[in-house]
């Protein structure tokens, strides 16, 4: 794709936003592209992805602004739409998502960083929501996912007041999960992604489902929803491989490496 570079390693699926002349901002073209190779993507083959931007400066920037200053009402709305339903397409997307997050990630770049499952950063990442600075608001999910993940009091604050804040305060919020060095930051993906893929990938996915769709129901809906996805399971020959896999070691002690619970 022309702004958008798909590289698989393994069972991992690796996408970088490549326009670093314009730190990565997401436009319509980069926006048609992601969307390609998210439709491109062999879920048999790649069990986890990961997102990150080319370059050390930056993972995205935000949306373009020169795309954006001349818009319409109407055609805000749309580019609005178009952003919001791709990173409602990763958010739901059946493979975990990853965001590697390596330097700036400003508006349009929080946001497809908020979509993912969860964020790595660099130690130079620098996120925020400066929309209001611009005369607008976040248009591709920042008002809703931000909210969710940091609570509504930091997201206000950080919305309002357009304020960047960065990594070590990323962190202590809740936004990302790990700060690295910058040099490390696709290795500690990579290790993160390669130990999901590790795992059973139905079970995996459905974990997904059940904690997504989950946050959306009532505790009991939520349990029932929970109920059903781990019955689904028990049909699936990585359920009866793992358990007996389990058991075998069980029976030798010299294999159990860890036992993560006990038959009473």
């Amino acid at each position: 794709m022309g702004f958008v570079d798909y590289e698989v390693k393994g069972m991992v699926g690796e996408i970088t936003i490549n326009r670093p002349q314009a730190l990565n901002a997401l436009n319509s073209a980069v926006l048609d592209d992601l969307n390609a190779v998210l439709d491109g993507v062999d879920q048999e083959a790649v069990r986890v992805l990961i997102i990150t931007g080319a370059g050390e400066k930056s993972f995205v920037a935000g949306a373009d602004i020169g795309e954006m200053s001349t818009l319409s009402k109407e055609e805000g709305s749309a580019f609005g739409k178009k952003g919001n339903d791709l990173f409602r397409k990763i958010e739901t997307f059946p493979l975990p998502v990853i965001a590697a997050v390596n330097g700036f990630a400003l508006g349009g770049g929080n946001e497809l960083a908020m979509s993912c499952d969860f964020r790595i950063c660099s130690d130079n990442a620098v996120f925020g929501q400066p929309e209001t600075g611009l005369g607008i608001t976040p248009g591709f999910g920042g008002t809703q996912r931000l909210a969710r993940l940091v609570g509504p009091g930091y997201a206000k604050q950080l919305i309002y007041s357009a304020r960047n804040i960065k990594a070590d305060e990323a962190l202590r919020i809740g936004l990302v999960n790990q700060v690295v060095p910058q040099a490390e930051l696709l290795a500690t993906a990579e290790k993160i992604a390669n130990g999901i893929a590790g795992n059973a990938p139905i079970a995996v996915r459905a974990c997904k489902k059940a904690v997504n769709e989950g946050l959306e129901l009532g505790m009991d809906d939520a349990a029932a929803l929970e109920e059903g996805l781990f019955g689904s399971c028990f049909e699936s020959e990585d359920q009866r491989e793992g358990m007996a896999n389990f058991l075998r070691k069980k029976d030798d002690p010299k294999k159990v490496k860890h036992v993560a619970f006990q038959n009473k």
